[in-house]
């Protein structure tokens, strides 16, 4: 049986055109039915407080020499040289005073931990101005001086990553990475954080409610969206999901009222990096001359943007990132060390606020 601890299956690599590819421990991986970490721990011999069952290690070994798998000598080599080097790499820009707030928690948490535990941190600018970009090959290439590296980013260039996971370099995402099989991350319990958001409100009376939401597949916004239809059926509360990158258009004055006078008394919004769902409910509602929280509850799933921070608190939650980025220094030395170790979702608290209140009779009065 594998290790109750082992991570989930890696992705399988491509070989460039024109010569034939050598087999990468995903593949035996994949045919053995385990983990690249599991993997990698018996061709290794470095089980050290790991138990993996005779029958595991059996099946690992006869995918090896199915496959005709040998070694990388010069992986081995890049593995075997650890000079206590943990890389940091963005893929948006770390520093923007507009996203500073986001960010700078993480990299707090990333910093205490890895000095707790005797290693540097080097900071990759592939994604600052100026640099190479995240795109760009040899971006991401740079990150191999050190022993492992975490990454951070809302969109992510799965082919590259991809190649690191294949190859058995440690890496960690700070954020659910579901779509890359095989690379290892940190999460906040954004589902169970926004359930907790929805229920507030139907304890507030609030019938029908509504989230706004960028217009993408990021995991951090697919997580909150099930919270929210959780937390609707669980509660017996009615609404819908506005998906947009166009605010401007899609949250008018006049759209606003429309869906207030048809019952709707609660806006709910993701946090993003630049906190545009936010802005702009907050933006529509106040042009649309709604009374917060007399007439319509508001509630973000995140923090603020740190330039409204002198607005009334929003109701909803805050997410730990400087746990998340301790958790993520956590899980990458232990993959640096060939000793994995799963870190669990990280809970968020929930934030009481001021702009959520009961819901106004007239409105839910409207069918």
């Amino acid at each position: 049986m594998e290790h109750p601890d082992a991570q989930p299956r890696r992705g399988r690599s491509v070989a460039p055109r024109g010569r034939a590819a050598r087999p990468r421990q995903a593949e035996v991986a994949r045919l053995a039915g385990v983990s690249q970490a599991t993997v990698s721990l018996v061709l290794a011999k470095k089980q050290k407080s790991i138990t993996i069952s005779d029958e595991t290690r059996r099946k690992v070994l006869a995918a090896a020499r199915e496959l005709g798998y040998v070694p990388d000598p010069a992986a081995s080599r890049l593995a075997a040289a650890h000079n206590n080097l943990l890389g940091v790499f963005s893929f948006t820009a770390t520093f923007p005073t507009e996203v500073q707030h986001s960010y700078y928690p993480f990299l707090v948490g990333v910093e205490q931990e890895a000095a707790s535990r005797g290693y540097d941190l080097v900071l990759f600018t592939g994604s600052s101005p100026g640099g190479a970009g995240a795109g760009a090959p040899e971006a991401l290439g740079r990150v191999r001086l050190a022993d492992g590296c975490l990454f951070l980013g809302r969109h992510i260039p799965t082919d590259q990553l991809r190649r690191f996971v294949a190859e058995g370099f440690p890496a960690v995402h700070i954020g659910r990475r579901d779509e890359l099989e095989g690379l290892s991350w940190v999460g906040a319990d954004y589902a169970s954080a926004t359930q907790d958001v929805i229920a507030h409100l139907a304890r507030l009376g609030h019938r029908r409610v509504m989230l706004v939401r960028e217009d993408d597949e990021a995991p951090a916004s697919t997580d909150r969206e099930r919270g929210f239809r959780e937390g609707l059926a669980a509660e017996g509360l009615t609404g819908e999901v506005v998906r947009t990158d166009d605010l401007a258009q899609e949250l008018t004055a006049a759209r606003m009222r429309a869906w207030h006078d048809n019952g709707v008394t609660a806006f709910v919004a993701e946090e993003t990096d630049t906190g545009g769902a936010w802005r702009g409910l907050v933006a529509a509602v106040r042009a649309a001359a709604l009374d917060v929280p007399g007439e319509v509850s508001l509630a973000l799933l995140g923090s603020p943007p740190s330039d409204l921070a002198a607005d009334p608190v929003p109701t909803g939650f805050d997410i730990p990132r400087r746990e998340l980025g301790a958790a993520a220094v956590r899980l990458l030395a232990s993959l640096v060390a060939g000793d994995p170790a799963p870190e669990p979702l990280v809970a968020c608290t929930f934030r009481p606020g001021t702009t959520s209140g009961p819901a106004n009779s007239t409105a839910q009065g409207v069918s």
